[in-house]
């Protein structure tokens, strides 16, 4: 039986389409030819590997943050938290990946502010919205990432944007709601 592609394109198509169209224009000379002696050296899969765990370091300091802010929030953080350390510590090349510890100085609720993002919205549903974004985004960014990562990294990045898609939801479900 023989395979026949589909009619239209995949979204997985497009997306790795895109990074490979991205990646061959950053390939074919679109610099001025004064690479630094550390990017040409590096290789890509360290290059890749440092960029995803300084993402997940910045979401860390988003949750921290978003908790600071919104003590009431804290348990419900949590556990996404922990698995975003535990996401930069298997990105990292070393056993340990920087894991900044929550702070649990009294927050007011005030506006707080947040490491990379600005300050954290002043009601915890517009807070729990803002880092359901940032795991949204950062999932789709390592999605898009897969085009160009070698077999290992590829799988783990894959794991870590799904866990970050189930995160965007999680932050964003009723937690009480019955169906």
């Amino acid at each position: 039986m023989s395979w026949t592609p589909p009619s239209r394109p995949s979204r997985r198509t497009v997306l790795a389409g895109a990074a490979g169209a991205a990646g061959a224009a950053l390939l074919t000379g679109c610099s001025d030819d004064r690479a630094s002696d550390a990017d040409v050296t590096i290789p890509l899969e360290r290059r890749m590997r440092e960029t995803a765990v300084r993402d997940s370091t910045r979401l860390l300091e988003r949750y921290d943050a978003t908790a600071t802010a919104h003590p009431a929030l804290a348990a419900r953080l949590a556990p996404l938290r922990a698995a975003v350390a535990a996401h930069a510590a298997a990105l990292s090349l070393t056993s340990a990946a920087p894991s900044p510890s929550p702070s649990r100085s009294g927050g007011t609720g005030a506006a707080a502010p947040a490491a990379s993002g600005g300050p954290v919205p002043p009601k915890p549903e517009e807070a729990l919205t803002e880092l359901a974004d940032a795991e949204r985004g950062l999932s789709e960014s390592r999605t898009i990432d897969l085009a160009g990562a070698p077999g290992e990294l590829a799988r783990l990045l894959a794991s870590v944007a799904a866990c970050g898609a189930v995160h965007a939801y999680l932050l964003t479900s009723n937690p009480g709601a019955t169906s």
